[in-house]
This record gives C-alpha cells, structure tokens and sequence, in this order.
C-alpha cells in the first residue's frame, strides 16, 4: 500500500510540474513586447473550433504559438511579403461576449485561413503589413 501511495503522488508531483510550466509559458508570451491575443483556424469551416494562441510582432515576420502547448518553438511563422489580409468582418458581441472583435480572413502562401483579432490587435496587423518595404502592394484588403 505505501507504493501506491509514493507512486500517486509521483504522479500528482509530475503534473503539477506540467502545469506550473504551461502557465510559465503562457505568461511569458502574454508579456512580451509586440504581444497579442490571437485565435485561428482554417477557411472553409465557419462551425470549425478556433485554436486560441498569442502572436509576436518580430522583424519581418509574426510568430504565432498555441495557447495549450508546451511547445517552446511557434506553431506558425507567417513572414510579411508572404502573408495578406483578403477581408474583415466585425463579429457580433453577443456571439463572443467580449467587445469589438473581428473575423479576419488571411493568405499566406496560397493557404487561406481566418484569425479572431481584437479591434485595436486587427488596425495593429493592417499597419504591420502596410508598413513593409516599399514594392508590396495590396497586402490589406
């Protein structure tokens, strides 16, 4: 019996180690400068689930990391010559129960895929992308 007992708390020690690294993460990324909250998801699914995650402004690129992983490596590296916004749709508040929040549709590569950005994060991105080097053109919708 007193096996059993070392064992369960082996295990509850492991995932309370596991735990406090996830949080660990996600604040650290939460903090950084150039930070925003950032939801994505493939087109064509409009039921589809969203996977929530924090993105980072980085010179020349936007690094996005999923919120639920452990990962010290961004899920997605969107570069800036590679990436447009093609639309925007305000989404309604009662749906998301937060305030001004819109549906952004992006390109990159050829893939297409929809971002939830707050207001002030979307105008942020529009800006980013508008601001590349000169020659770029319709990079924002």
């Amino acid at each position: 019996m007193p096996g059993v007992i070392w064992i369960a708390i082996a295990v509850l020690g492991a995932l309370a180690l596991v735990l406090a690294a996830g949080i660990s993460r996600l604040r650290t990324l939460s903090h950084r400068v150039g930070s925003f909250d950032c939801s994505a998801r493939p087109t064509g699914n409009p039921e589809g689930s969203w996977t929530p995650g924090i993105a980072q402004y980085a010179v020349g690129r936007i690094e996005w990391w999923r919120c639920w992983s452990l990962s010290p490596r961004p899920a997605r590296t969107w570069y800036r010559e590679r990436l447009a916004v093609i639309g925007r749709t305000p989404l309604d508040p009662d749906e998301r129960g937060q305030g001004d929040h819109y549906l952004v549709q992006c390109r990159y590569d050829g893939l297409d895929f929809e971002l939830d950005l707050a207001a002030g994060d979307y105008f942020g991105l529009a800006s980013w992308l508008e601001a590349a080097p000169p020659g770029r053109q319709d990079l924002v919708l």
